[in-house]
């Protein structure tokens, strides 16, 4: 950017850059707070990454095993996109953001699937142990 495009930017109010970054990627509104004060203090801003946390993030965390304590929008994304929170619904599963897009990741442990037919012999193949598979 030059001087007199960064300057022509300083005058837009605080919320109007606010917007404009969160029509970004998440990488590039963390990287926007370089820019300058303004530029930082709306890139930070809860408007920011709100737009970027899935629309049901509040049911989700409240789901939590664990209390999940973030002081911003911001901090609440990168919680989430650098370290997964155990869901509890009677089955355990685990969630989290991917970092650059904001999708939503959910794994599942053995216990939460449900097979369609398991209790029905002729849809399952016993295979039989292969002798040295064990050493």
């Amino acid at each position: 950017m030059t001087t007199k495009s960064l300057t022509t930017f300083t005058i837009l109010p605080e919320g109007c850059i606010s917007e404009i970054i969160s029509l970004t990627i998440p990488a590039d509104a963390a990287r926007s707070s370089a820019i300058s004060r303004g530029f930082k203090s709306a890139a930070e801003s809860d408007v920011v990454w709100d737009k970027f946390l899935p629309s049901d993030h509040l049911d989700i965390v409240s789901r939590s095993v664990s209390v999940v304590v973030c002081d911003s929008e911001k901090d609440l994304y990168f919680r989430l996109s650098h370290s997964p929170i155990l869901l509890h619904e009677g089955r355990l599963q685990s969630f989290w953001l991917e970092k650059t897009s904001g999708k939503k990741f959910y794994l599942l442990s053995a216990r939460r699937l449900v097979i369609s037919f398991s209790d029905i012999q002729l849809f399952w193949d016993h295979l039989t142990p292969i002798q040295d598979s064990q050493k």
